[in-house]
């Protein structure tokens, strides 16, 4: 029967240490990764994600559960018995070797023909666009050059999985950027898997087909960049990808009375009662003028500009704190003042109530 499933771990658990003071770095998790997908796990250190990648490497073995590619089991299969290649942070380059040499290495490690060897090392050049560079030490690049390296490096077996640990950690911002888009670009052009490792909430967003939230060993949500953002199942999840206001209420007859007293129609009251949570991302905070009809009083505490974005901190009559995140106007005259009272509305169908 054929899958599109490349990778799949059932019930993985991954204990370090004995008895009453083991700690599990993953705990019975499960999950599927498709092929020729852009896979990322993401969460905060110790969330469990690099032990996962590590499971699907063979680098680790878990203490209980099954690791599958292709529906085979590889639980217990050694490392250079799979067809899995990993990129890490860092690059673990051959210095002394040319570009050309380091991309062809695993290849003769493989015992692959030469004439096919010099053909795989100029079509990797290629795609990573480093023609220029092949007889050049790796140890003259740039780093996103050694970064290119170690991706043509990794592609050039033509691995069923690529996994990258971090792998644009050390570059600078401007630099990170324009890999993350060469990444994707190597990803859609090669058809190959790749399961991506990072604490980067932009990285993920920007990069990914599906994207799986880690947090003390359990994955919280799976799911699209747009459904993670705009669809996040618990707290966790809403707090940790982007910034987000949480505001306080008692929800009843379909709506929530806020704790500043206010009443606010938002996705999924209707329903329920009792005390809840509203989530509501800063950019579908709308601001109005003092007194408006259907706005939230609040005054402007102080207004942070970051070139496109300004960021408005707001607080409501009782004392709850917001961000509102507007759209920077091209004179530069933000039209705001510390201090001045405005009212507040939400952009249709954006805040929810949050299932805690």
């Amino acid at each position: 029967m054929t899958t599109d499933v490349a990778v799949e771990a059932r019930n993985a658990v991954k204990a370090f240490g004995q008895g009453e003071t083991a700690v599990r770095a993953l705990d019975d998790v499960s999950i599927q990764i498709r092929k020729a997908e852009f896979f990322t796990l993401l969460g905060p250190s110790g969330c469990g994600k690099t032990t996962l990648l590590r499971l699907i490497a063979g680098f680790e073995t878990p203490t209980s559960g099954q690791i599958l590619l292709d529906g085979k089991d590889i639980t217990n299969d050694p490392p250079n018995k799979r067809p899995v290649n990993t990129v890490f942070q860092s690059y673990a380059l051959f210095p002394h070797l040319s570009v050309a040499q380091n991309i062809a290495f695993g290849l003769e490690m493989l015992g692959r023909p030469r004439a096919e060897i010099t053909k795989t090392v100029e079509r990797m050049l290629a795609l990573v666009k480093l023609e220029a560079m092949a007889g050049r030490k790796t140890s003259q690049l740039s780093g996103g050059q050694q970064q290119r390296v170690a991706l043509a490096r990794a592609l050039a077996p033509q691995p069923k999985v690529l996994l990258l640990d971090e792998p644009l950690s050390a570059l600078d911002y401007k630099l990170r950027k324009e890999m993350q888009l060469e990444l994707k670009r190597l990803q859609t052009e090669t058809g190959i898997t790749f399961i991506f490792v990072t604490h980067d909430q932009e990285e993920a967003l920007t990069m990914s087909d599906r994207i799986a939230v880690m947090s003390a060993g359990h994955i919280q949500q799976i799911g699209g960049p747009r459904e993670i953002y705009t669809r996040p199942v618990n707290r966790f999840v809403a707090d940790f990808i982007g910034e987000t206001n949480f505001l306080s209420g008692e929800a009843g007859e379909g709506r929530v009375t806020l704790a500043s007293g206010d009443v606010v129609q938002v996705e999924g009251a209707e329903g329920r009662k009792g005390k809840v949570t509203v989530v509501i991302r800063p950019e579908q905070v709308r601001l109005a003028e003092a007194g408006a009809a259907e706005t939230i009083p609040a005054t402007v505490e102080s207004l942070v500009y970051f070139g496109t974005d300004t960021h408005c901190h707001l607080r409501l009559k009782d004392g709850t704190e917001m961000v509102a995140r507007l759209q920077s106007p091209a004179s530069g005259e933000a039209g705001l003042q510390q201090g001045q009272s405005v009212g507040l509305r939400f952009a249709p169908g954006a805040a929810r109530v949050l299932e805690d």
